[in-house]
């Protein structure tokens, strides 16, 4: 039974989001039109996330895992890189700490060539704030090059 404890919170967490979710109220069809109700992205996630509990609690029921190792550079970089993410987010800009963190985690976990850890770096922060500024139409919260575009 010990192997359904990681796949029971992550259900539990799930199940309680949905929860909240279905708290919301609706919005009126002169704001969403043709499109979908707030809170259906979240419950949509969420019964994603509870298929996944439930593939990844059968994958323990027919083969236990093996021991984890806690340590290594990569595992407490990797924390620690994420640790960082929050202040540079908040007191920067969510773009320019993307960048950051994904070009220092491309050179923790082995990425030799700098060019190409770089060119990663700034070409997905850029490809997700456009998708999401042009095509989703949501806006970023306020940072110093988010400022700098939105005026």
């Amino acid at each position: 039974m010990h192997f359904l404890v990681i796949p029971g919170i992550i259900a539990a967490f799930s199940v309680a989001v949905i929860y909240a979710a279905l708290q919301l109220e609706l919005s009126p069809a002169m704001i969403v039109g043709d499109s979908l109700q707030p809170r259906v992205f979240p419950i949509l996630l969420m019964v994603i996330n509870l298929v996944l509990a439930a593939c990844l609690a059968f994958q323990y029921w027919t083969k236990s895992p093996k021991k984890i190792h806690w340590g290594g550079l990569q595992t407490w970089g990797s924390i620690a890189l994420w640790v960082i993410f929050y202040p540079i987010t908040v007191y920067i800009d969510m773009m320019i700490a993307i960048a950051v963190i994904m070009f220092a985690m491309c050179l923790l976990w082995g990425e030799r060539r700098i060019h190409v850890a770089g060119a990663l770096a700034l070409a997905t922060p850029t490809v997700i704030f456009f998708l999401f500024d042009k095509a989703l139409r949501v806006r970023f919260p306020r940072g110093l090059l988010t400022n700098w575009y939105y005026g």
